[in-house]
């Protein structure tokens, strides 16, 4: 007990350092040239985790859908998530997570063929049909990716 009562000050004295864990900042994220108005983020930060809304295959700018059927729009719906990532800090070499939209789902396998094209190391993925898509898209795919 005396040796308690003796260390005790000292610590007092000399400080200690904790650790405490804070909740993570939040950054709500949107591309140079996003309408104002729009019910989402293009994506939100959260620490070192970047979440990315929804993609679908538009041009960018403009709501017009790429053409070549569920093959064009899958690799703009690709090329606009790899400009989201990159603007933001990330790249597709970093995505840990999508969920791919299809609005029809026997164009899975055509899908999947220009998906995988963009990915060394495919990260975890959820895909599933859906009764209608934003524009009438064929496909709309969402990330989770880190950042350094």
């Amino acid at each position: 007990m005396k040796r308690f009562a003796l260390i005790l000050p000292l610590v007092l004295v000399l400080g200690c350092d904790l650790e405490v864990e804070h909740a993570p900042k939040v950054a709500y994220l949107n591309m140079p040239g996003t309408p104002d108005g729009l019910p989402f983020s293009s994506a939100v930060r959260a620490g070192n985790t970047l979440y990315l809304s929804g993609n679908v295959g538009n041009i960018p700018g403009t709501l017009d859908l790429a053409e070549g059927g569920i093959t064009g729009e899958t690799r703009q719906t690709m090329d606009n998530i790899s400009n989201v990532l990159q603007e933001f800090g990330s790249s597709m070499d970093d995505v840990v997570k999508c969920t791919v939209f299809l609005a029809d789902m026997s164009e899975w396998g055509a899908m999947n063929e220009v998906y995988k094209t963009y990915f060394k190391n495919p990260p975890a993925r959820s895909a599933l049909g859906a009764s209608g898509l934003a524009l009438n898209a064929r496909v709309e795919i969402e990330c989770i990716a880190v950042t350094q």
